[in-house]
């Protein structure tokens, strides 16, 4: 399995608190059947982000977890806010905060108040050849009570991550039923751990993979853990994937994602 959203490197905001945390992280995620890390600290007001202070720790942690025998293949990431400033970074130079510097954009909305200019957002970080990722929407409040705002996104290319944690109802009751109506609809892309530490956030994904692979099949389940996020390790197109249910159903003349696709 491939994990795209984990704070893995210690020090840069609020997940791993030192390199010993990291290679105790990395231990637990390799035992679960992790073969692949994406790290990706945060880039918002609190947490400044540096891709080559991100790039000197992952190679260090890279080479820590060699010596020690641990079989994880590191790559770089951001967990990505939509501030003014990031969004006109990430439009000049794309490979800033995407995974391995290849397109594929991890990125976390607000609890609330999301701005009526997404849409918008979304078109022209595509135009600058990214491929968003919006993560773990059904822990979003915004979305756990309206996820139809999501449709328009997902016309236009936008890609889901939902947390392992919430597959299972550690992120809460809300978080789950969200997950899996999502998960019913095929509108999932990726699943990942979201990791912080190796006590209540930890880098698990196997359970959550098995009961996907219960309720909604191998090759769905197979599509989220392994195919999709090796495409976004390597920046390379996704595979065909699950027709997702009533997406496209009425869909408005001329919208952004249109305009984008050339329709």
């Amino acid at each position: 399995m491939i994990d795209i959203h984990h704070h893995l490197l210690w020090g840069l905001d609020d997940g791993s608190k030192s390199v010993e945390n990291s290679v105790a992280m990395a231990r637990i995620a390799a035992a679960d059947g992790i073969t692949h890390i994406v790290c990706t600290p945060h880039a918002n007001e609190q947490y400044a982000y540096d891709p080559l202070v991100v790039a000197e720790k992952l190679a260090t942690l890279q080479r820590t977890l060699d010596e020690a025998g641990v079989a994880i293949k590191l790559g770089r990431g951001c967990d990505f806010h939509m501030s003014y400033d990031n969004i006109q970074e990430a439009k000049a130079d794309p490979t800033r905060f995407s995974v391995n510097g290849l397109g594929y954009l991890l990125i976390e909305l607000p609890d609330y108040g999301i701005s009526q200019a997404l849409p918008e957002t979304l078109y022209q970080l595509r135009l600058a050849g990214l491929t968003p990722i919006l993560t773990h929407p059904e822990r979003n409040a915004t979305l756990q009570a309206d996820q139809q705002r999501m449709a328009e996104w997902l016309q236009g290319g936008l890609l889901i991550q939902v947390t392992a944690g919430s597959v299972l109802g550690h992120m809460g009751k809300v978080a789950q039923r969200v997950a899996h109506q999502l998960f019913a609809n095929r509108w999932v892309h990726f699943l990942a751990t979201d990791a912080h530490n190796t006590t209540s956030r930890p880098p698990k994904m196997r359970e959550a993979y098995e009961l996907i692979v219960n309720k909604y099949g191998q090759d769905y389940a197979h599509a989220l853990c392994v195919s999709n996020p090796l495409a976004a390790f390597m920046g390379k197109p996704l595979l065909s994937q699950a027709e997702p249910l009533g997406l496209y159903e009425n869909l408005e003349v001329k919208s952004w994602w249109r305009r984008l696709l050339g329709r």
